[in-house]
């Protein structure tokens, strides 16, 4: 676990660097693509790393000056499977990024879905020593908190203070500077399984590249979905993309509960291309052109020219209707939600003050799946599509990269973590584990 500790704090003094030099790469390693933008950091913001528990204060300006994609492959589940393949990919979408923007980039700050994320709430309070609230005093409660034993090859990827009590008073956001006896603060901590960073940090160390960061996938894509009274109030972002789907839940700007379902969009198109006995390629051609989850008489009508060249004139000539597609890809397009709708009821999602949630990622484009997801998630469904980023090109501005987009916001003005802070060392005893959304009903 400190180790862990030690390489996030390490990272977190490379992508100071990063920023001083300018520039950054951004590389969200998915399972149908690879994304690659490299930002340019400009202005005295820049150079200023901005305080602040929490969200961080003074939005650093920055701009998109090259943007690539290229189609995954060695990727399944959103973790590599087969390393060259990966690392070509990267390397393509790398390469293609800084050609556009004229720039070599020495540093990447990565995002990555799957994993198996798993998210604790942890609690922990301290006397203060001197009455005011310093920098150390934090450091002192955080290490106060009772870290559970995470298990065996696990990582701890991300771990946010996210509320602060300074004797009777909660709800406080940064408590730097105030007075009082006795402070107290909760913190999320999101473990995931150490082979697949470890795998993706070495993938992107062959690619001659520095990581200056990791995220969650899930975490990032909330970021970029979800506007800021969303964040605020509380709200759940699905992150539907080729392998897998991340779901996160945000409050009070931070996110507070994280899990996975190990099914995506591809699972879709491979159920088409069974069904229909079609290669692949031609099943996703035919899903994004014609797909959907609600037939209505018209799609009886419909047909859709399969196509193909295999030599056999009657097969290549077959036709299906929209209503037979349709009829293939909803059970799937169900069971992803389903399982997302299990996690969110694990999680308590239903205690929180508002019940929004925000469909992201490339899957969720499909005709007609608001309307399915309503009926199973709940009502309060919307698509989201990210915040516009200065320089993006218009490509880039879907659904799909609401992870690459969120991973830019958070390269700009990362939340504190526990290893932006001076923890003593003596600690780590796996004492209590409390379920992450137990505090809630407590505090908010």
């Amino acid at each position: 676990m400190t180790d862990l500790y030690q390489s996030q704090r390490a990272m977190r003094h490379m992508r100071r660097a990063a920023m001083q030099r300018g520039v950054v790469a951004i590389l969200d390693v998915g399972t149908s693509k690879i994304a690659c933008l490299i930002l340019r950091f400009d202005g005295p913001d820049a150079m200023r790393e901005t305080d602040g528990v929490g969200p961080m204060a003074g939005q650093s300006q920055f701009r998109v000056i090259g943007a690539a994609t290229t189609r995954s492959r060695g990727v399944q589940f959103g973790e590599i499977a087969v390393m060259n393949e990966t690392e070509r990919a990267i390397r393509t979408a790398v390469q293609a990024a800084q050609k556009m923007a004229n720039v070599r980039v020495d540093h990447v700050i990565a995002c990555f879905s799957g994993a198996e994320p798993r998210s604790y709430g942890l609690a922990g309070d301290i006397e203060l020593a001197d009455s005011v609230v310093t920098e150390q005093e934090i450091g002192r409660v955080l290490a106060a908190c009772d870290v559970p034993d995470i298990g065996m090859g696990r990582e701890v990827l991300h771990a946010q203070p996210v509320n602060f009590a300074l004797d009777h008073r909660t709800g406080l956001g940064d408590p730097r500077g105030q007075i009082g006896n006795r402070l107290a603060c909760d913190m999320h901590l999101l473990s995931v399984e150490g082979s697949v960073v470890q795998n993706l940090l070495y993938c992107i160390k062959r690619c001659d590249l520095e990581v200056a960061g990791v995220a969650s996938s899930a975490y990032v894509s909330g970021i970029a979905g979800l506007v800021e009274d969303e964040q605020e109030l509380g709200a759940a972002c699905i992150d539907m993309g080729g392998g897998s789907t991340g779901i996160s839940i945000f409050m009070k700007k931070h996110m507070i509960y994280s899990d996975a379902v190990r099914m995506g969009g591809d699972h879709v198109t491979s159920d088409i291309s069974k069904g229909l006995q079609i290669p692949v390629a031609v099943a996703e051609r035919i899903k994004t052109k014609h797909g959907g989850v609600h037939a209505t008489s018209m799609d009886d009508r419909e047909m859709i020219e399969i196509g193909g060249d295999s030599g056999d004139w009657e097969k290549d000539r077959r036709q299906v209707s929209r209503t037979e597609l349709i009829g293939i890809m909803r059970p799937r397009v169900e069971e992803i939600l389903e399982e997302a709708r299990v996690r969110l009821d694990a999680a308590g999602f239903e205690h929180l003050p508002s019940q929004q949630i925000v469909l992201t990622g490339g899957a969720s484009q499909i005709p007609g799946l608001d309307g399915l997801a309503a009926r199973i998630l709940g009502q309060r469904v919307r698509l989201g599509r990210p915040l516009r980023v200065q320089g993006l090109p218009q490509a880039a501005t879907g659904p799909a990269f609401a992870s690459a987009v969120g991973l830019c916001l958070f390269a700009a003005h990362p939340q504190d973590e526990w290893w932006d802070f001076d923890v003593p060392s003596e600690r780590y005893p796996a004492r209590s584990l409390k379920r992450a959304f137990k505090w809630f009903k407590e505090n908010w």
